[in-house]
């Protein structure tokens, strides 16, 4: 839920006011689908669960539509969010996804600090799992288990590398980049 939270709380927030519709049509045509397992009933229950807890204000306008608008606290929480999904690295990639998504409404500073701890994070658990894989004996299958942990911790710190490099050479506009669509209520809504 955390995944389908943070995109739809950063939609919102990216429109500045946006109904389930708008959020669904962007988060699908970006494959959100695919890669952070949203569906349309999950963002929907976002909405409604957003609204009761305080993140997210609704507005009835032409009959059968709602608009949403984040809150002080919603703000607070698509943060909180999207810096837990940028520097701590977890098993299942859909928050990661989420975070990238995201990744413009971070000034550049904000966001190499999180990527810094995320790859600080990720070669402790690579030289882990590579401790643990060393002195591994029995039964010798598991010994494949160290590896994929290995193997996986190489690759996303490889990763986190190569973007840090990208973002410090100025790709991406972020956030506190001139016409960047890092600032709330900076995405133009569609005709």
């Amino acid at each position: 839920m955390s995944a389908t939270r943070l995109l739809v709380l950063g939609v919102v927030r990216g429109y500045g006011r946006a109904h389930g519709y708008l959020i669904g049509n962007d988060l699908m045509s970006w494959g959100a689908d695919v890669w952070a397992n949203v569906k349309w009933g999950s963002i929907y229950h976002a909405l409604k669960q957003g609204v009761k807890a305080g993140f997210l204000n609704e507005d009835w306008t032409v009959p059968g539509r709602t608009d949403y608008e984040l809150t002080e606290k919603g703000e607070f929480e698509f943060q909180r969010l999207l810096a837990d999904a940028l520097r701590k690295p977890e098993p299942r990639p859909d928050m990661l996804a989420a975070g990238v998504a995201m990744l413009p409404a971070l000034t550049r500073d904000q966001a190499l600090s999180l990527l810094e701890l995320r790859l600080a994070v990720q070669e402790s658990i690579r030289k882990e799992a590579d401790h643990q894989l060393t002195g591994w004996r029995e039964p010798p299958h598991v010994r494949e288990l160290y590896r994929l942990r290995v193997a996986n911790a190489a690759g996303d710190a490889a990763w986190t590398r190569e973007l840090i490099d990208r973002l410090r050479a100025g790709e991406y506009a972020m956030a506190d980049d001139p016409g960047s669509v890092g600032k709330a209520g900076s995405w133009p809504h569609p005709a």
